[in-house]
């Protein structure tokens, strides 16, 4: 992918623009929206963007900032997962919290939000507070967000144990959406008020870009990474009526700005300063863009990304149909195809040729991998191993200058591995996934040194993009992840069995 994104420039004008407005207060709380370490999706849409550009700033400023990370109480108790690692918010606060600790930045707390005593959210407690982890307990604020009056009270905002914090600026993360952390900066700032301090308010949000056109389609690919939120992008309003300037928001922000901006004008007892809720941003990606071309054609490819994860979903049942129908209508917004994904077409004709060859009438899984000179490597299904699997040899493979013919792993590896599974592990699937043949791979380069050289070429992988044409498994999907290969598939399943199709 062709660069179209400046990281150094963007640290620069990010770091700069955070340290001239905490100037104004004793405090900013800074509320990070999206995701604070491995951004993908910033990176997919921007490329040169730095998945780990917001951490990596806040380590820049770290003697000045601390970290207080939210999370909903009934995200814990509905084991609510994080689909980019398959992991759960709880367990994705303790990875967080490990990887903070690695950038030397200051983790202050975990406020569990909306807290109404639930068992597993009382468990998660117990947990972090044994590992010395400070933890506060917010309840439901009565009246949130319209009785303005009973919230900026002793019995609203009141209620809530105050956060004791050290450093001008504290960053208040969560694992996702929907956690809390706008009640949590708002708390904060009424207890810092009542202790007369001046304490200020902003929001860190990378997308949708502010100085973007609406229709630029790195703002249409937010709303398809946030078609289960039904987030919509919409000219700031409230903008354009105090600067007569166009900018770019999204409904939420712009729908709960009249109400924020009463609780601030009635915590602090003065007119907010804040005049749009494009005033309270402080985001500054917009000014990284390099290369506007290379930007919209990265953005593109993620809208179909997104499209088919969304399909997929729907066929899961983790997403209604309206959802997946709002998916496709942004790729007929810009006038986009499945085909427009060049794995699709080779993943799908390689599927084609590969059923009428053999004669069979189902579908035949296979996989299309781009590599990062262009070439299409495929991979079918076999006897001994999943498409993913097979994709990912023919790949090393070629970067090795290996023969096609020449079998990297020794059947007398593979079929001690497919007896364990049959035999003693009684799985039904007994065909090698991703991760399974790669261990092989890497037990028969310690005795073959084309193995060996195979192994090396994996990290080659990292950027490539791929297509199957079935749903992948859960274990080959987190391999491809790890490996750094954006993949799609088709929404269909490799079996009509329901429980053992994998």
């Amino acid at each position: 992918m062709k660069i179209g994104f400046d990281h150094k420039k963007y640290l620069e004008e990010q770091s700069k623009f955070i340290l001239e407005r905490v100037q104004s207060y004793d405090k900013l709380y800074l509320e990070f929206g999206g995701k604070l370490l491995f951004d993908m999706h910033a990176k997919r849409v921007l490329p040169g963007f730095d998945e780990n550009a917001k951490i990596k700033l806040l380590q820049k400023l770290k003697e000045k900032v601390e970290v207080v990370i939210c999370v909903y109480s009934g995200d814990i108790e509905r084991n609510k997962i994080r689909g980019d690692f398959g992991i759960t918010y709880d367990l994705d606060v303790l990875r967080l919290i490990d990887d903070l600790r690695a950038y030397d930045l200051d983790v202050n707390s975990v406020v569990i939000t909306r807290y109404e005593g639930q068992p597993a959210t009382n468990v998660f407690i117990n947990k972090l507070e044994r590992r010395g982890i400070k933890v506060y307990k917010h309840e439901a604020t009565p009246g949130y967000p319209t009785d303005v009056d009973l919230i900026v009270s002793d019995e609203g905002y009141g209620k809530n144990p105050y956060i004791e914090t050290t450093k001008p600026i504290v960053v208040v993360t969560a694992p996702g959406p929907g956690s809390g952390k706008l009640a949590t900066c708002l708390s904060q700032l009424y207890h810092e008020f009542r202790r007369g301090k001046t304490a200020g308010y902003s929001k860190f949000e990378t997308f949708p870009v502010w100085n973007l056109p609406l229709k630029h389609p790195v703002n249409v690919a937010y709303e398809a990474a946030t078609v289960d939120l039904k987030d919509v992008n919409m000219i700031d309003p409230f903008h354009l009526e105090a600067y007569n300037s166009v900018a770019v928001n999204y409904n939420r922000d712009i729908e709960t700005f009249p109400v924020l901006k009463r609780i601030i004008e009635k915590i602090t007892g003065k007119e907010a300063v804040y005049k749009s809720p494009t005033d309270m941003g402080v985001n500054r990606v917009g000014f990284g863009i390099t290369d506007d071309e290379a930007v919209k054609e990265a953005s593109r490819q993620e809208i179909i990304r997104r499209y088919y994860k969304t399909g997929c979903e729907y066929k899961k049942g983790y997403i209604d149909k309206e959802t997946f129908m709002r998916s496709k209508l942004l790729m007929d917004e810009l006038n986009l195809k499945e085909e427009d994904r060049k794995t699709v077409t080779a993943a799908r004709e390689y599927s084609e040729k590969t059923r009428e060859l053999s004669g069979k009438t189902d579908l035949v899984p296979a996989i299309a991998l781009e590599l990062e000179d262009g070439t299409i490597i495929t991979g079918r299904r076999t006897t001994i191993m999943d498409a993913a699997a097979s994709a990912l040899l023919n790949a090393v493979k070629h970067y090795a200058k290996i023969a096609d013919e020449i079998h990297l792993i020794s059947p007398v590896i593979l079929e001690p591995i497919v007896d364990l599974k049959m035999k003693v592990l009684h799985s039904k699937a007994t065909t090698l996934n991703s991760e399974e043949i790669l261990i092989a791979l890497s037990i028969c380069a310690a005795t073959n040194p084309m193995a060996q050289v195979a192994l090396k070429k994996l990290s080659k992988l990292k950027g490539c993009q791929a297509h199957s044409t079935t749903i992948l498994s859960e274990s080959d999907e987190q391999t491809y992840r790890k490996l750094g290969i954006d993949v799609t598939s088709d929404p269909e399943y490799s079996s009509s069995s329901l429980f053992y199709g994998a």
